[in-house]
């Protein structure tokens, strides 16, 4: 698939809370298409002490409209300098990055933890528009470490787990009731032990399972190898080859 490096507009700010924000960017004339799962590399302006672009997965797309939306977690300065920019301002990306999921499956689950939540919107949107059901599980600390709730409703069957039970079931993801049912594919990105235990789950129930990888991605193209994955044929890197992978091309990372 083509890169684009494009200037993008910001169009809409939304502040969930202090550490969740997303960017609404529209682009100077039509979107490429844009495979659910895929990502952006973002250039920071204004930062001098930022040079490398940040890895940032695409949470929506409305191709009338030549639109995408960036969910943002706060975790650095990279990110602290994107929550401070405002309406009207130039964001430059090079996009679309790296492999999406595949979209196969008719009764499917998807589980998003923290900032994994993300690339989990555009994939509900691609699997309703086929007519695939979907059972979404979002999960996090706590009700506002999961910023975004009611735009999956219209997607699938929404349901959320969190450690102090402040929203839905109290626990972890994986201890979630919505694992007792059937499907035949799941789809999944979040914290790395999170995907792990949803991979192990997953293969014990001989589910499908793809899982949407988190590593450091500087590049975003393959050139500089501080994103590899030990996976089980050889060494591959996250930003290139994945970022999502069949979990069974990663036994040797699950198992760590």
């Amino acid at each position: 698939m083509k890169k684009h490096i494009t200037d993008f507009k910001i169009v809409k700010k939304k502040v969930y809370n202090a550490t969740y924000f997303a960017l609404t960017l529209q682009h100077p004339s039509t979107l490429p298409e844009i495979e659910a799962g895929q990502f952006v590399e973002v250039e920071i302006p204004g930062n001098k002490h930022v040079m490398l672009r940040r890895p940032i997965s695409i949470h929506d797309v409305d191709s009338e409209k030549s639109q995408l939306t960036l969910l943002v977690q706060v975790v650095g300065k990279g990110t602290k300098t994107l929550s401070q920019m405002e309406e009207g301002e130039t964001l430059n990306l090079v996009y679309p990055l790296g492999r999406g999921f595949s979209q196969e499956g008719k009764e499917v689950l998807l589980v998003g933890g923290g900032a994994g939540i993300a690339p989990m919107l555009h994939l509900s949107k691609c699997l309703s528009a086929k007519g695939t059901h979907c059972t979404i599980l979002l999960g996090g600390r706590s009700a506002t470490m999961i910023p975004v709730q009611e735009e999956f409703r219209p997607y699938g069957d929404v349901y959320f787990a969190t450690e102090d039970g402040s929203l839905g079931e109290k626990g972890l993801v994986t201890q979630h009731s919505v694992f007792g049912a059937e499907y035949d594919h799941i789809y999944t990105c979040g914290p790395t032990p999170m995907m792990k235990a949803v991979a192990r789950h997953a293969m014990e129930k001989g589910i499908e399972c793809e899982v949407s990888l988190e590593n450091m991605m500087a590049c975003g193209v393959g050139a500089c190898l501080c994103c590899v994955v030990d996976s089980d044929e050889g060494h591959k890197c996250v930003c290139k080859d994945g970022p999502v992978f069949n979990a069974k091309r990663l036994t040797n990372w699950i198992k760590k």
